[in-house]
């Protein structure tokens, strides 16, 4: 008697997530190695660079998801709403510790500030370390629209989804954020915030490719 496997590898994330309500494990563990690395690379980013804290969010997401898979409204793109659910879990946190602009690092020496000033370039690492301290200054929706929209390379439809917002609404967001963040980091070339961006996202501010 011949066995055949099913590859799940080429479903889409909704078709997946069908098959986990009706209690596939092997499909929940394909959307879990899809998502993973992005889940935890957004919480990371978004609970203040605690790696222990974002594996922790994670891997409650899926729990919440396992047990639960019938809350997914499958009229709703998968992607977005995962991202929905880590965005409230993150203001959830922000409620209970109340710590989100405390918990921020320490800002780089001067002297550090000097370098990235008067070098042939940007540094990087240390332009990076920065950004991160600013994000977390941020409201927190803009801070989460910002993570989405350059680091998790979601478009402004997807983010006004995840939102439950117009697009509008989300560009304002993201000019207001890119501002703000200008100013607070003109130490650094105004050019450095885009070409940090630009690796990450490969798509222009308007959701385009």
């Amino acid at each position: 008697m011949a066995f055949f496997r099913t590859d799940l590898t080429g479903l889409s994330d909704e078709r997946l997530m069908e098959l986990v309500v009706r209690g596939d494990e092997r499909a929940f563990g394909a959307l879990y190695d899809r998502y993973r690395r992005k889940l935890l690379t957004y919480f990371h980013r978004m609970l203040w660079q605690d790696r222990e804290r974002a594996q922790d969010f994670m891997q409650d997401l899926f729990a919440k998801i396992a047990q639960r898979p019938e809350s997914y409204d499958p009229a709703r793109p998968f992607s977005t709403w995962l991202y929905s659910v880590a965005n409230n879990m993150c203001k959830n946190e922000y409620r209970r510790e109340e710590v989100r602009r405390t918990a921020a690092p320490r800002l780089k020496a001067e002297t550090d500030h000097i370098q990235a000033i008067h070098g042939d370039g940007v540094d990087r690492a240390n332009f990076r370390e920065r950004l991160d301290v600013e994000l977390d200054k941020l409201d927190p929706d803009h801070k989460a629209t910002f993570v989405m929209r350059y680091h998790e390379d979601l478009a402004i439809k997807e983010i006004a989804v995840a939102f439950g917002c117009s697009e509008g609404t989300v560009k304002s967001r993201l000019f207001y954020t890119l501002k703000k963040l200008a100013a607070r980091l003109k130490e650094f070339d105004p050019k450095a915030l885009h070409q940090t961006q630009a690796p990450l996202s490969g798509r222009s501010d308007d959701g385009t490719t």
